[in-house]
């Protein structure tokens, strides 16, 4: 499986195997025209068979023009691609992840965040669904 914090400027990866149920970082890709043949790379790679993808939300869990963006994003991969597309609520994942990163007291980039962001979504969807 791999998952995904989809932003408007990079994209966090996250990969899990389905027999330890475990999620780790996976880097970050630039979201821009070469999105897609990344992704096309990265799932024959790592035998991707499924995609989870971070669904944003407003505060009172309402859809959002991010929403509706990722939405899309995600049925245009999911249909180029060939996979199954699941949604996972990512509220509150990239300010978990900012905290973590502070806590361990090293540097870190903003792609260390978006990364680690789709872990916690790609962990809630496993907690949730397997």
């Amino acid at each position: 499986m791999l998952g995904l914090d989809v932003g408007a400027r990079r994209i966090g990866l996250a990969r899990a195997s389905y027999a330890a149920r475990l999620a780790s970082p996976f880097g970050t890709i630039e979201n821009n025209a070469e999105t897609l043949d990344r992704l096309q790379t990265i799932c024959k790679g790592e035998n991707v068979r499924q995609l989870v993808i971070g669904l944003p939300r407003g505060l009172d869990g309402q859809d959002t023009a991010q929403t509706l963006t990722v939405k899309a994003f995600g049925a245009m991969l999911g249909k180029a691609l060939d996979l199954p597309i699941h949604w996972q609520d990512e509220a509150l994942t990239s300010v978990q992840a900012q905290s973590e990163l502070e806590a361990r007291g090293k540097a870190y980039a903003k792609g260390d965040i978006d990364s680690l962001a789709a872990v916690y979504i790609l962990e809630d969807y496993l907690r949730e669904h397997l």
